[in-house]
């Protein structure tokens, strides 16, 4: 669940390992001085070596992303959406237990299983300390590694789990539905009652009704969509599609935003509209559960895959507004000149190659100002308009 970075060189590692093992030694004073035992540090590190795959990953992760038509081709594929049908029935029982307890519909927690490890299939198999301390160790995101790892000896601590069952991701996430540790900590559950909040065992329960109490804990709202596919009118003002532009359904209806029934959206709450592929792609009303299910990943394509998934496992339709398919995704090299660009000319953004409300406010004031549909999407086209071609 971690975002994407710049490359950075590669770790040579014969002369890393010495270094790790130096780092190991420093580290154990720091782990024992947050309480962690020394019986428990050692048994944790017991055959751990600095691990280059894990950095090689780190370094390549997301170098090109995929659109957004692109993802959700993946996220609520056929194969996914029946494999995903068939969880559902067979863990029922477990489920509806969780949705009772937590409120979480049951549809929502076995999309994010979904996603996270494809029901389950996909866990990870990787040494979590292993991988977490190879991550501690290096530079670029050592203090966020750091405190993961001293959370997983925590873990291991208070008996959860084995250290060499303790098995995850290259980058840290745990079991059915990808858990950090900090998160495992603060939020996983002893569902089966066995005295250990078991979240990688073939039994998912524990994972699953973890997944919900996180959700809840968010503030879930029981029986409100993440979001409905909607119609735009022509003529509507792209400047009111907008996160912080909220109004009630009835209200959008009378701009003419609608569903697809050519209805009002019922009245779930305040809402604002989504565009995530600009004017030529499908449009969504979305409502305070999107802003749950983005604190599991901050990613609006994750979000929108995630509901949609949970859409189709219920029995939804595919999202019905095309896609435009001839974009392609920019690279993270060509987000940041976007950026850089944008601000030169006068909107300002903060140049990290993160697509966010900023950036997406100045593509709008730029489009605004070169007399283009101010919808905000930040596209190959854009990018090509502002270097002159």
């Amino acid at each position: 669940m971690l975002r994407p970075e710049e490359r950075q060189p590669a770790i040579t590692p014969v002369a890393s390992n010495a270094r790790f093992e130096a780092w190991v030694k420093a580290f154990k004073s720091r782990a024992l001085d947050q309480g962690i035992t020394s019986d428990v540090f050692d048994r944790a590190f017991r055959g751990v070596s600095f691990d280059p795959d894990v950095i090689e990953r780190d370094r390549n992760q997301s170098e090109f992303s995929k659109t957004i038509w692109d993802y959700l081709d993946s996220a609520a594929s056929p194969a996914r959406v029946k494999n995903g049908r068939a969880a559902v029935r067979k863990h029922q029982t477990t489920l509806v237990k969780i949705e009772a307890k937590y409120g979480v519909e049951k549809e929502v927690v076995a999309a994010i299983w979904g996603l996270e490890s494809a029901y389950g299939a996909v866990r990870g198999n990787k040494d979590l300390i292993g991988s977490l301390a190879t991550l501690a160790f290096d530079t670029r995101r050592s203090k966020f590694f750091e405190e993961q790892l001293v959370s997983a000896l925590q873990i291991l601590q208070a008996g959860d789990v084995e250290p060499r069952s303790m098995t995850g991701s290259w980058a840290g996430a745990m079991g059915h539905t990808q858990f950090i540790p900090t998160s495992y900590l603060d939020y996983a559950v002893d569902f089966t009652g066995d005295g250990k909040r078991d979240i990688w065992s073939d039994d998912p329960s524990d994972a699953l009704a973890s997944t919900a109490n996180y959700l809840a804990k968010f503030g879930w709202v029981t029986g409100q969509p993440w979001g409905v596919e909607v119609t735009i009118p022509d003529g509507f003002d792209f400047a009111s599609a907008d996160r912080k532009v909220l109004k009630l359904p009835k209200e959008w209806a009378k701009l003419g935003v609608l569903a697809l029934d050519g209805k009002a959206v019922p009245d779930h709450g305040a809402a604002s509209v989504l565009l995530p592929a600009g004017h030529q792609g499908a449009a969504f009303m979305i409502f305070k559960n999107f802003e749950v299910i983005e604190r599991y990943n901050t990613a609006d394509a994750y979000v929108i895959g995630v509901g949609h998934l949970s859409d189709r496992l219920k029995g939804g339709s595919e999202i019905k507004s095309g896609w435009p398919r001839g974009d392609r995704a920019l690279k993270l090299a060509e987000r940041k000149e976007l950026q850089r660009r944008l601000t030169a000319a006068g909107f300002p953004t903060k140049e990290d190659g993160k697509i966010g409300p900023l950036t997406i406010d100045s593509v709008r004031a730029y489009q605004r100002s070169i007399g283009l549909v101010p919808d905000g999407y930040a596209s190959l086209d854009i990018l090509q308009r502002l270097k002159g071609g």
